[in-house]
């Protein structure tokens, strides 16, 4: 829905006041015509209004899926990043403003009272003479100073000189920047587009999305380059497809490397300033502000090729993100990695010449505690290690909660026998309300949270069966890999 707020319509002032009923009418001035309009007050008109178009909503569908990996999800945002690739935006648009103004200025009325006429007559004399002296005064100074020189004055210190207190978007960008880079991935056939990462190590681990180094996995060519202009060839230590997170590792990385501080994203409250940082639409090292929109926000993203999709719990931030902003950190106001750029919902038309779409203000980001338990398994094992609940559940986009299927695909079991599913006590045809105090609309927003969670963490399900409400304890089995 599209709203604009029109500014309200003032009447022109009048360019003159009326001339008092005691006052003798003033003589025109020599040269000027009678009834000739008097010169427009506010030359200025107010702006036109402007809007964004709305766009269509995605189209939904549904796939129970027992096995990894789930189909993708209906209606799912574009990824932010991959500068190139021309990765498909979806979604609903939105609204769109408008703004108008008009000033006036009116001078007061002049007060009535005898000899005005006078007073008026001898205050423009006085005029005239401050007028005649000033502009006398003022050549003659121009004439025994022009020497060539320049009349402007300068500030004693410089912009780059003037030190920026902690917590300012200034001082953390200049403390950020440095520790991240912009990644070029392509495939062996030439494929592929630009992210960003963050330095996660002093070993040379940069932490950036998976989808951003999916080009490069096998036998592509990988490199980062830092603010400074340093460019380094990089290798895939380990990716996470379902997670979309990755860690690449700097060849011959320098032994100069400042991670990033990483922050507790639990602790993230609507509101909270963010930073972003990253390489939208190939533009390396660009900042953008905003806030934090919402938390525990059930996305489910992938790139419109149709490959597997990626869900998370996610941090929305109005900061403005976009196709290359992808793997990027998202700061708090004291400059602490607080979650990973990872998608953005958007409509459906393009800029620059790319068909991609561009922010909205609904950008959305892996919470950096997740991000941080997976970068780690990464780096150790160079697989992921998911938690499962060992059952199968609708992908249909709904908000009555998360449905265990009655049937798997392929012939599998709908509910894994011995899983943890099937040891709580679940059956197909549960409707899974809650995870813990987290309400479950869907199963996606299902799969998000049990993602927030390690194997083995017990959790509480509330469900329901045959129209009656019930709670059961799980423990969260574990999957290696994304296959």
């Amino acid at each position: 829905m599209s709203t604009e707020n029109e500014g309200t319509a003032v009447p022109p002032a009048p360019s003159a006041p009326p001339p008092p009923a005691d006052a003798p009418a003033a003589s025109a001035p020599q040269g000027a015509h009678p009834g000739s309009a008097p010169a427009a007050a506010d030359p200025y008109g107010p702006p036109a209004a402007q809007a964004h178009p709305d766009a269509g909503a995605g189209e939904s569908s549904s796939a129970p899926d027992p096995s990894w990996p789930p189909p993708p999800p209906p209606s799912t945002p574009a990824y932010s990043g991959d500068g190139g690739a021309g990765h498909g935006a979806a979604g609903h648009g939105g609204g769109g403003w408008g703004a108008g103004w008009g000033t006036t200025h009116q001078q007061p009325a002049p007060k009535n009272g005898r000899g005005r006429g006078g007073l008026v007559a001898a205050v423009l004399v006085a005029a005239l003479v401050a007028g005649g002296l000033g502009g006398g005064l003022g050549y003659t100074l121009a004439r025994e100073n022009d020497s060539g020189g320049s009349t402007t004055v300068s500030s004693s210190t410089s912009g780059g000189n003037v030190k920026r207190d902690p917590g300012t978007v200034a001082a953390v960008a200049a403390a950020a920047l440095p520790s991240t880079v912009t990644i070029e991935a392509a495939s062996s056939s030439g494929e592929g587009g630009t992210g960003t990462g963050f330095v996660f190590d002093k070993q040379g681990h940069i932490v950036t999305n998976n989808h951003v180094v999916a080009d490069a996995v096998d036998g592509g060519n990988l490199s980062a380059t830092f603010p400074n202009g340093k460019k380094y060839e990089a290798e895939v230590v380990g990716n996470a497809q379902g997670y979309d997170v990755a860690v690449i590792k700097l060849k011959n990385a320098p032994s100069d490397l400042k991670p990033l501080t990483l922050g507790n994203s639990d602790d993230v409250a609507v509101g909270d300033s963010t930073i972003a940082i990253g390489a939208p639409f190939g533009l390396s090292n660009t900042v953008t502000t905003g806030i934090i929109s919402a938390k525990n926000r059930p996305v489910a993203s992938s790139d419109g090729t149709g490959s597997k999709a990626s869900y998370m719990s996610a941090l929305q931030t109005d900061a403005s993100i976009n196709p290359g902003n992808s793997g990027g950190p998202l700061l708090d106001a004291q400059g602490n990695v607080i979650g990973i750029n990872s998608a953005i919902q958007s409509t459906s038309n393009g800029g620059f010449g790319t068909g991609q779409a561009g922010s909205i203000g609904l950008g959305f980001a892996i919470p950096i505690n997740q991000a941080k338990y997976v970068a780690q398994e990464l780096i150790r094992t160079g697989k992921p290690v998911y938690a499962k609940i060992g059952a199968s559940v609708s992908l249909e986009d709904t908000t009555n909660g998360a449905k265990i299927t009655e049937q798997g695909v392929g012939g599998t079991e709908p509910v894994d026998p011995g899983g943890p599913a099937d040891k709580a006590g679940l059956k197909p045809g549960d409707v899974i309300t809650k995870l813990d105090d987290r309400v479950i609309d869907s199963g996606p927003t299902l799969i998000g949270e049990i993602w927030t969670h390690k194997p083995g963490d017990e959790v509480t399900l509330t469900y329901e069966r045959g129209g009656k409400e019930h709670t059961t304890e799980l423990t969260l089995g574990s999957r290696v890999g994304d296959s």
